[in-house]
This record gives C-alpha cells, sequence and structure tokens, in this order.
C-alpha cells in the first residue's frame, strides 16, 4: 500500500461537491448511495469505505480541510465560479 494521495477525478470532486451542497453535478444512483453511506458510516466502517473508494476518501479528507480544500476540490471538478454553493 502506498501513502500517496489518490488522484481524485473530476466526476469524483462534482459528485462530493455536490452531495455537500457546494457545487458540482449530481452523481449516479450508485455515487449517490455510496456517498449517502459514507455520511452515516462509524469510523471503522468510514475507513473501509476509504480502502475499496481511495478517490471518494480523498475528496470527503479536502471539503472536511476546510475552504481551501473546497477550492481546491472545485478546481479539480471545473466548478471554481461557484462561491455560494450552487449548482451549475
Amino acid at each position: 500500500m502506498t501513502d500517496q494521495t489518490p488522484e481524485i477525478p473530476m466526476e469524483t470532486a462534482a459528485h462530493v461537491l455536490w452531495q455537500d451542497r457546494l457545487g458540482g453535478w449530481p452523481p449516479s444512483t450508485f455515487a449517490t448511495k455510496l456517498l449517502s453511506l459514507w455520511t452515516s458510516a462509524d469510523t471503522d466502517n468510514a475507513a473501509r469505505l476509504a480502502v475499496a473508494f481511495p478517490d471518494y476518501a480523498a475528496a470527503i479528507a479536502l471539503v472536511k480541510s476546510g475552504q481551501d480544500g473546497i477550492q481546491r476540490l472545485r478546481a479539480i471538478a471545473g466548478d471554481d465560479t461557484h462561491e455560494n454553493g450552487t449548482a451549475r
């Protein structure tokens, strides 16, 4: 296993932003359910999800890190024009 932060694809960034009403665009049904599950997971289960979906884990960590992380995620998603959290 590597210590490198996984690359966050544009779609993953957009989905995580959408989930938190910070921009982006809506995910597929699977990703919607995955993100919903993640928000209700305890620490151990969130860690398990992170192993299976490292790109989502990295995107979620950016959102949780604060405004700079959110801006980075918006840039990845190509959605850096939305300061008020509205979807494009």
